[in-house]
């Protein structure tokens, strides 16, 4: 599997039962993608759970990054808070293992911008897209989406044929 989500369990085995599952990292691919396209931009998780894909990014482009908080009132409803830093007149790239409704991503997107963030983008692993994500995100601000290619969706621009067969 590809960037599991595993904050809710410890182990890959407790969401996996299986003895030879393994957990692979899109992040050194992530990483080649924003070198190419988006190199000058603060790195962006929008809630903790993000934290864990974002900071090894991060850490190798040698990009800023902030972490926001989350509170959320149902599958739709959600409140994103973001930390104090300088925004204004920078580009935001939004790093998430997986895009379902979108409503996350947009409500970073919008705090973003009242923040001064000229333009933001997203990454994501995992582009399910569920009815209008793709459109809500855009109607938001959110100017360009890639993913990988572990769902197929015409955003996928990052392909994970290199780290799946290193596995």
């Amino acid at each position: 599997t590809v960037d599991p989500h595993l904050h809710r369990v410890t182990t890959l085995k407790q969401a996996i039962p299986v003895s030879n599952a393994i957990a692979c990292s899109s992040a050194s691919l992530v990483c080649e993608h924003i070198k190419q396209h988006i190199a000058d931009s603060l790195l962006v998780g929008p809630d903790s759970e993000s934290e864990q894909w974002l900071k090894p990014i991060a850490s190798i482009t040698g990009q800023d990054y902030i972490v926001a908080s989350k509170k959320r009132a149902d599958d739709r409803t959600l409140k994103i808070t973001l930390p104090d830093y300088p925004y204004q007149n920078k580009d935001a790239v939004i790093i998430d293992d997986i895009a379902s409704t979108g409503r996350t991503l947009a409500a970073a997107a919008i705090q973003l911008q009242q923040h001064g963030i000229r333009d933001v983008s997203v990454i994501v692993t995992h582009a399910l897209f569920n009815g209008d994500a793709e459109q809500h995100l855009h109607q938001h601000g959110v100017s360009k989406i890639w993913s990988t290619d572990s769902i197929p969706h015409h955003s996928n621009a990052i392909d994970l044929a290199p780290v799946l067969a290193a596995a």
